[in-house]
């Protein structure tokens, strides 16, 4: 994230300021970690799409209403389609990787604190989500068709909730916005962040049906999309993914709640 106007660039392609590029802090938010630290949740959705989200006569049945968006992209290329948004996402953060000239070396001491970061960032979420959710009326539209789901098909919905979800509302819109606001408008880096955020927090609540229905629900959703956009501007993209997923997970297996 930059603090100068003539650095200004969205956090996609910004090296955090303040941070030695051999620090954990600083590595934890580099393409090549994210993408090694991401690749076992990408893969775990992909073959559990197939195995617990599909039919075999027709296809995939349920996925990821962001990845339905992302995926609608790529139709032009036919069945294979269906395939390419993680392969896409893979070779950005390469060609990210490649550009920036960050070392090829992986530090395991990097992708385990990347997880414990990540469920020490899912704390505050699953808290306020109590606390505002608390009283609120019960979705059934939602819950029925979720309980009919195995516990392993939960499981990847969470997962992908977690890597399309972050990668629509945040890698792709913050960024643009981002570029458009301060790159093209000059306003300052924080301001273009601010306002992205906003924009980003407010987006990915209007994704969610059940927030257009319910006010409570809006206010959560909103919240929490606020939440992960800081998140994913100061932490980075893989620890955003993973905090939302391990969010999903513990609100659809555990807890048995309407999704972020």
């Amino acid at each position: 994230m930059s603090r100068a106007r003539t650095n200004s660039r969205a956090p996609m392609y910004s090296k955090p300021l303040g941070r030695a590029k051999d620090t954990y802090s600083h590595l934890a938010t580099r393409p090549l970690h994210v993408l090694v630290f991401l690749l076992p949740l990408m893969v775990l959705y992909e073959v559990g799409s197939i195995l617990y989200l599909s039919d075999p006569g027709q296809g995939v049945m349920e996925t990821i209403a962001a990845r339905r968006i992302l995926g609608g992209f790529f139709e032009l290329f036919g069945q294979a389609s269906f395939h390419l948004p993680p392969i896409v996402l893979a070779v950005v953060l390469l060609v990210w990787h490649y550009l920036e000239k960050d070392s090829w070396k992986i530090r395991p001491h990097v992708l385990l604190g990347m997880l414990l970061e990540s469920c020490l960032w899912v704390l505050p979420v699953l808290v306020l989500g109590h606390l505002i959710l608390l009283g609120a009326r019960p979705s059934p539209a939602m819950a029925a068709p979720l309980a009919e789901y195995t516990r392993e098909a939960k499981l990847t919905l969470a997962i992908g909730a977690g890597i399309y979800e972050e990668l629509l509302f945040r890698l792709i819109l913050i960024t643009v916005l981002h570029l458009v606001l301060v790159d093209m408008l000059k306003l300052k880096s924080m301001t273009g962040f601010a306002i992205a955020a906003v924009v980003s927090a407010l987006s990915f609540a209007m994704y969610h049906d059940v927030a257009r229905r319910d006010t409570v629900k809006f206010i959560f959703l909103a919240g929490a999309g606020a939440y992960f956009a800081v998140l994913y501007i100061s932490r980075g993209f893989g620890i955003a993914v993973a905090t939302h997923a391990l969010y999903d997970i513990v609100v659809l297996i555990g807890m048995s709640k309407d999704p972020a």
